[in-house]
């Protein structure tokens, strides 16, 4: 068996929740039994960081495992807007709820590949039945038969765990505590908390909206040229660096010949 590409992959919990969201969200329009996405992160040399993740549109006969449907437009144009957000995410591979592998996955994953040439398959159990982990990460690899026959694609199993960075574990440590703790407060706390939360949402909704209708009306330029203004300036700014780096190099050289000169002078002088 060939060494594999990826040797540990570590799951956030930003990405479990997202997960979960978007099987509760389909499962109520549909009767859908799985949900795929894209996994998005970082390799650490054989360790996959997946920090992040997005829902593409699925669909698969239940009858029949080689009709299925996965809407790779809407991917990349999900993805270029992740990219715009953070350029240091890309797709690393793909999830699905599962919660067991399926005969169609070689196939979706060979997709997957054109975007990620080591793609990794995430199986996330939302409705795990055991504690434990609910992931389970595998790659594909080339099944080699004693019989002479041609090579298949297959799964290899890759150990998988739970990580988040000190912003998340703070995030979900609040979360899990909130659930815990049944004695937070009376319902008519809870309720005024809320509003005062919500009210909060929606003054920050006008903003945006105000914001939005001032580049629409032209205003406001859009943050695209915001951007190339602020590397314009950048580059403007690196720019009058170098020259008075130049200017002074060349002030340091004449005050040096000028020193060397009336020293010069001085022995002509002297004699």
């Amino acid at each position: 068996m060939p060494e594999l590409a990826v040797q540990k992959v570590v799951v956030h919990p930003l990405v479990l929740l997202s997960v979960v969201d978007h099987f509760n969200r389909i499962g109520k329009v549909g009767n859908q039994k799985r949900v795929v996405g894209v996994l998005l992160g970082s390799w650490q040399k054989k360790v996959l960081d997946v920090s992040n993740s997005f829902a593409v549109p699925f669909d698969e006969d239940d009858k029949d495992d080689s009709v299925w449907f996965l809407d790779h437009d809407y991917l990349e144009n999900m993805y270029g807007m992740f990219k715009k957000v953070n350029a240091r995410e890309r797709i690393v591979g793909w999830y699905h709820t599962g919660p067991k592998l399926h005969k169609n996955d070689i196939a979706i994953n060979e997709l997957m590949k054109r975007y990620c040439p080591n793609s990794v398959l995430v199986i996330i159990d939302v409705k795990p039945k055991d504690l434990g982990l609910p992931t389970e990460a595998y790659i594909s690899v080339e099944e080699v038969h004693d019989d002479g026959t041609p090579t298949s694609k297959t799964f290899e199993h890759v150990t998988s765990e739970i990580g988040a960075e000190e912003a998340e574990e703070v995030g979900v440590e609040h979360l899990l505590r909130d659930i815990k703790d049944t004695t937070v407060g009376t319902l008519s706390q809870r309720i005024t908390n809320q509003v005062h939360g919500l009210k909060g949402l929606n003054s920050k909704l006008l903003d945006i909206k105000g914001y939005l209708e001032k580049v629409a009306t032209g205003k406001l330029p859009n943050n695209l040229i915001n951007n190339k203004i602020a590397n314009r300036d950048a580059e403007k700014k690196e720019g009058q660096e170098k020259e008075e780096s130049k200017k002074d190099r060349k002030d340091d050289k004449e005050k040096d010949k000028e020193k060397s000169d009336t020293k010069k002078e001085e022995k002509k002088e002297k004699k």
